[in-house]
């Protein structure tokens, strides 16, 4: 390494694991990621301004559906792993990773805001020979631009007197194969220093770091990740629609398809698209885009077509108690399933909740629904508690159902057997063989 004794040291401390570690935001990104490092043993604070979130932590209590509860436990008792809101600490960490939300405005325009509070809140504590490491998703740029400059003001210069990288959270809520200490992860730093400090640090709790040639790159490349995802779900939504238009079965097309061995790679459609990344990456790219006078149309339109199924959703729900002798004053309706994706406790932007939230401006009669992970939302002010259970009693009291969410935990037999009209938007009922009262979205019928 060429810069003097600062990245030398460092990376000594980092090889040797004689560092301490600090994780701003011990969310669905930052606690996983702080785990790892404290079952390596590595000293970890994680640092956060939710007071419940560091009461928790700090008896060994998990909050995350993901995480062995065991091991939260252990780590905590050996003093590995603590939490706290005094950033005073930040000045004992030799790492510093920021993984805090990165929402959108009302107006689909990217909020930082998070990033840049804990960007001036580094600065108040920044030491020399500190690595500071950005893993919250946004646009090209804001390491470099935003992050940069904040740090800089106090006399310290990047990839001299500290360290800064860009690394992308690659979470999959629920997924048992993918956790975060196998799934390769991306890595650019500011300097070439910079990014071998952040790979060697990376290293100590993910099996596969992969460099790139700087952070622009590495937050272009986790755009890439989900608007690739977000424009192939737009593709068979849009054909969902059309095949019930013309009458084709989309999920037969979509599973034809499939046999073929290259070239394509099957995406369902849905009620609309959750969670923290695919709804809001194509926004940030956009709003990007502007400024260099280039508009994404493309990456755009698959946006607006994925935001568009809540109300196709909400239209079949109308035109299907239409057809029954009820006023849709007095309808009756069950949404199964609220969290964003199947067996997971996760609620952000899930499209169950715009569903519910349409129903509830059309004033249907009666809206509830039950899903085991989650136990109440709130829709427009309004608290919705979940059924306590799913049974024929609760099912028959309702004039629609509808399958937002396909839990495993959920008898799709039983469902089917005792709804007067279940309307399907994942396939959820594929297995089922009378499907008389059955309403799947793209079944073209």
């Amino acid at each position: 390494m060429k810069n003097g004794n600062n990245q030398n040291n460092l990376l000594v401390k980092i090889k040797s694991k004689k560092i301490t570690i600090g994780v701003i935001g011990i969310g669905y990104v930052g606690l996983p990621l702080a785990l790892e490092y404290a079952k390596k043993d590595i000293n970890t604070i994680g640092f956060d301004v939710d007071n419940n979130k560091i009461e928790q932590l700090n008896k060994g209590k998990n909050y995350n559906q993901d995480l062995d509860s065991k091991e939260v436990k252990k780590c905590v008792n050996a003093r590995f792993l603590s939490a706290t809101n005094d950033f005073l600490k930040l000045k004992s960490c030799d790492v510093i990773f920021i993984c805090v939300p990165t929402p959108f405005t009302p107006n689909k325009e990217p909020d930082i805001s998070y990033i840049i509070e804990s960007s001036g809140t580094i600065a108040k504590y920044l030491k020399k020979n500190q690595l500071i490491i950005l893993k919250s998703t946004t646009f090209p740029g804001t390491t470099e631009k935003y992050i940069k400059p904040i740090l800089e003001k106090t006399g310290l210069k990047a990839g001299k007197d500290f360290f800064l990288a860009f690394s992308p959270e690659r979470i999959d809520p629920g997924n048992k194969k993918w956790t975060t200490s196998n799934t390769p992860v991306v890595v650019g730093g500011l300097t070439k220093t910079c990014t071998e400090l952040a790979c060697a640090v990376t290293s100590l709790a993910i099996e596969k770091v992969v460099p790139v040639n700087s952070p622009s790159i590495a937050e272009m490349e986790k755009l890439l990740e989900n608007i690739f995802r977000s424009v192939n779900i737009a593709l068979v939504n849009e054909l969902a629609q059309l095949g019930d238009r013309i009458g084709v079965n989309i999920w037969e097309v979509i599973d034809a398809a499939s046999t073929k061995p290259f070239g394509f790679m099957p995406f369902y459609p849905g009620p609309g698209i959750g969670g923290h990344c695919i709804l809001i990456d194509p926004y940030y790219l956009a709003w990007m885009a502007r400024e260099y006078d280039f508009v994404t149309n493309f990456i755009t339109l698959a946006a607006e077509i994925n935001e568009y199924m809540p109300f196709y959703v909400r239209n079949m729900v109308v035109n299907e108690i239409a057809k029954q002798n009820v006023n849709i004053k007095n309808a009756k309706v069950l949404i199964l399933g609220v969290a964003f994706k199947k067996d997971v406790d996760d609620l952000r932007h899930s499209p169950a909740l715009k569903v519910a939230e349409l129903l509830q401006k059309d004033k249907i009669g009666k809206i509830s629904y039950y899903d085991p992970y989650i136990a109440s939302i709130k829709i427009n002010g309004k608290t919705y508690k979940s059924e306590k259970l799913l049974d024929s009693s609760v099912l028959k009291k309702y004039d629609i159902i509808i399958i937002t969410t396909d839990h495993t935990v959920f008898d799709f037999d039983l469902i089917a057997k005792n709804s007067k009209v279940v309307i399907d938007t994942r396939n959820a009922c594929r297995k089922i063989k009378n499907r008389r009262n059955i309403i799947l979205l793209g079944d073209g019928k």
